[in-house]
């Protein structure tokens, strides 16, 4: 016996010689993968940082899409007011077959104040939210259509002007 043919799936085969398919502990690594594959992906990513940063042009370049088609660009004035809003955009990408639901997390007016001591608790309080919400909907009764909207990734955004430390 070789090494080969130790590991190959031990199913029943047809006249042709070509694996039969059928249900059993070697098939179902690709009966997960078939599954998944067939309900797609969520994926939510958030981007944070100071405004005029490029957090919307890179997501527009990298996913093909318009985040804010009817953005309203505020004055100096409208900008000290503004706190931290977060909003949440989602776009639905399909390739070769794969679906993925992908979520925009953006947190426009995120370190615009002068004071900025307190302006990461909106996105900690948000990423906090959606966990609670996702654990809330995991130990109920009804799990077949969980929405999974828990923040994958965070792309925070540095400026690129320092204090010449």
């Amino acid at each position: 016996m070789t090494a080969n043919s130790r590991y190959k799936s031990r199913a029943p085969r047809a006249e042709d010689g070509e694996e039969k398919d059928y249900v059993g502990f070697a098939s179902l690594p690709n009966q997960v993968h078939r599954k998944s594959v067939k309900k797609g992906f969520d994926f939510t990513l958030m981007v944070a940082g100071e405004s005029g940063l490029g957090k919307s042009t890179l997501v527009n370049s990298l996913f093909l899409t318009d985040l804010h088609k009817d953005r309203k660009l505020l004055n100096a004035e409208e900008r000290i007011s503004q706190t931290v809003e977060i909003t949440t955009h989602t776009v639905d990408i399909e390739e070769k077959g794969v679906k993925l639901k992908l979520t925009i997390v953006d947190t426009p007016g995120f370190g615009d104040a002068v004071n900025n001591t307190e302006c990461w608790r909106a996105v900690t309080g948000y990423i906090d939210q959606q966990l609670e919400h996702y654990f809330r909907d995991e130990s109920g009764l009804n799990r077949k259509n969980i929405q999974d909207n828990r923040v994958h990734c965070c792309l925070y955004f540095v400026p690129p002007f320092g204090h010449g430390y």
